[in-house]
């Protein structure tokens, strides 16, 4: 794809969007279709799957539903994905003792659940398919640094992925807390409230790569942040990227008075308690988020002063088999829009890795 392919705007919707994607934070609060409880059977499971990995002198690399066999819990697991793809768009799966294993022990564990719900894809230039989010002390107004390296809130966003999923190994002090917020009830309620603005969010946005260029791409992508295609809205969105674009590169097209009027109102509607979720992560907590339909955040966090307690959780970037269909634009930022292989970041130095401390 050249770097100068010209990223029309898309087509709007007919109207509202219906569905179980289309809930509020005060409703799906009392719900509990979203969560799932490991029983003692799915951690023997786990556990024996563990030990499986290690004895046969596997690499992380290795890990795939064929060789991380979970004959019980892998039949839950596709129940669970089918919530991510098409029901409310996110799943918290609770109980993982991660006091009991070591990091690489959990890392396997953690793999080894992610591997079926899709492939693993890189999460940054340095081609982790491991991630790890916590505080790293980097400065955010450097144009490489992104946010999940701070302690900072992270604005209502999406990622370059499918899903994105987090384990929590170590909360924090205070804060850190999870946010989710659906986008296709932020879609409905621009269109409700101002749909002048509401229809500037289906034009393209620069939205900066924070210095991780694919060969032959400009440091900038340029996407709609609401897409309707095959009769699905899919949103991809990053508030403080767009922003650092127009900042950053004076060659990105400039955005209009309106659109960022749409900008803020998106923002706004994000942090209304009666649209978003908030949820408390523990140790052993895994999310699954389907980045098509819902925007996540964080609160800011205090961290402990001792680094052995420091907050530490892992994170895959996910891309299923059954992933719905993307616009042919999206390829400008996940590579290819072939379900099961795309999303990621790749650049020419990139050397796909997974890696056991933060980097």
């Amino acid at each position: 794809m050249s770097a100068v392919m010209e990223i029309k705007p898309s087509p709007l919707p007919p109207g509202p969007i219906t569905g179980p994607a289309a809930w509020k934070g005060p409703e799906i609060a009392q719900r509990r279709d979203w969560y799932y409880e490991l029983s003692t059977a799915d951690l023997a499971e786990l556990d024996a799957a563990i030990r499986t990995h290690f004895a046969e002198g596997r690499e992380m690399g290795d890990i795939s539903p064929a060789t991380f066999r979970l004959p019980s819990l892998s039949k839950k697991i596709a129940g669970l994905l089918d919530q991510v793809l098409h029901g409310c768009g996110f799943v918290m799966v609770r109980g993982f003792p991660v006091a009991k294993y070591t990091t690489a022990e959990s890392a396997v564990a953690y793999l080894g659940i992610g591997s079926h719900f899709g492939s693993f894809r890189s999460q940054n230039a340095k081609g982790h398919l491991l991630g790890h989010v916590c505080d790293l002390g980097l400065d955010i107004k450097k144009p490489t640094t992104r946010y999940y390296q701070t302690n900072r809130e992270l604005e209502y966003h999406t990622d370059s992925c499918d899903i994105v999923a987090l384990l929590c190994l170590k909360t924090s002090k205070s804060g850190g807390e999870s946010r989710l917020v659906s986008s296709v009830t932020l879609h409905n309620e621009m269109l409700r409230r101002r749909p002048d603005l509401w229809k500037q969010l289906f034009n393209p946005f620069p939205t900066d790569r924070r210095g991780e260029v694919p060969p032959g791409m400009l440091p900038w992508f340029e996407l709609p942040v609401f897409n309707w295609h095959a009769g699905e809205l899919s949103t991809i969105f990053a508030g403080q990227y767009i922003r650092s674009a127009q900042e950053n590169f004076p060659q990105a097209r400039r955005l209009t008075a309106a659109e960022h009027e749409a900008l803020d109102m998106l923002d706004a509607l994000s942090n209304d308690p009666e649209l978003n979720l908030t949820i408390e992560f523990r140790p052993g907590d895994m999310q699954f988020v389907h980045n098509h339909q819902i925007l996540h955040s964080r609160t800011d966090f205090e961290d402990w002063p001792e680094p052995e307690k420091r907050r530490h959780l892992l994170r895959l970037w996910l891309a299923p088999k059954g992933a719905r269909e993307l616009p042919p634009a999206y390829a400008q930022r996940y590579g290819s829009i072939v379900p099961g292989d795309r999303g990621g970041i790749i650049t020419k130095e990139t050397k796909l890795t997974f890696v056991l401390e933060p980097q």
